[in-house]
């Protein structure tokens, strides 16, 4: 029954594609100018245009863009002409960097919340102070400090991934069954192996949607982080392309930020079904 169903939901996700893409087609047909932008700002800004042209590409614009930047996705031609793949590449690393670090602060101290009330409630304040703090807010005091644009966008990932972690291992220790503890308290566990084959098996699944929601955030900030500092990455391609009057570009980046992130976040959700399934 449910093979049958999800069946279904494949087929109709096809089918919207379709229509989407014809709809896409038939109203962007003719062609675009300066490739994709409004032909009167690209006028403005001195870039050739075609007369009568629709204001965005169409789906074989992006497609055979895309086909371009797929088929060599690595080069390297200096600082501001890198291949889609090296810039993804680079987001990548800054990502997953900025989250193992803020994964090696989170699940300790989310332990020692959950597991400590005296703690939870000291350290309650300042949480719930920086907590709502906007990450691209750090970005300005992370370029003064560390004048490193790379090693700044890396802070900024590990602040925006570090509250999801933290609260949720916070929440799952807090909330391990009481009658579990008692056991191994009774067993005469010391408290240390107790963390390990009670409390973390037990919060596994709670941590791991934590890092999930943290992972999707991450590669949120970090397009709008790469915009602001520049260099290298797929936030700095896009904004680089729009400064070049390409849209269908930014539509390609576009895609493949939405692509990844999807990804990312069935990497995490697999693992979390595998965890949830073992408990």
């Amino acid at each position: 029954m449910k093979a049958s169903e999800n069946l279904r939901a494949g087929v109709l996700s096809v089918v919207l594609l379709a229509v989407l893409l014809v709809v896409w087609h038939l109203t962007t047909r003719g062609g675009a100018g300066a490739e994709g932008l409004d032909p009167e700002y690209a006028a403005l800004m001195g870039a050739q245009v075609t007369e009568g042209a629709s204001a965005m590409p169409g789906p074989l614009d992006l497609a055979a863009k895309l086909w371009e930047h797929l088929s060599d996705p690595f080069y390297n031609a200096g600082p501001n002409d890198k291949g889609i793949g090296l810039q993804l590449a680079y987001s990548l690393g800054r990502v997953l960097l900025g989250f193992m670090l803020a994964l090696l602060v989170a699940v300790p101290l989310g332990f020692l919340i959950g597991m400590s009330s005296l703690i939870s409630k000291a350290l309650n304040p300042f949480i719930q102070i920086m907590k709502p703090i906007s990450p691209l807010a750090w970005m300005p005091l992370a370029l003064y400090t560390i004048q490193d644009s790379s090693a700044s966008a890396i802070f900024v990932i590990f602040i925006c991934s570090l509250w999801p972690m933290l609260m949720n291992t916070a929440f799952g220790v807090a909330n391990v069954r009481q009658e579990w503890l008692n056991v191994a308290r009774t067993l005469e566990i010391p408290p240390l192996k107790r963390a390990f084959t009670v409390i973390l098996p037990a919060a596994a699944p709670t941590i791991l949607t934590g890092m999930r929601i943290s992972i999707g955030i991450a590669w949120l900030v970090i397009v709008a982080a790469e915009m602001l500092v520049g260099g290298t990455g797929i936030g700095y391609f896009v904004w680089n392309e729009w400064n070049n009057l390409s849209i269908v570009n930014v539509i390609v980046a576009i895609l493949m930020i939405g692509l990844i992130g999807m990804l990312l976040d069935r990497l995490l959700a697999v693992c979390t079904r595998l965890v949830t399934f073992r408990e």
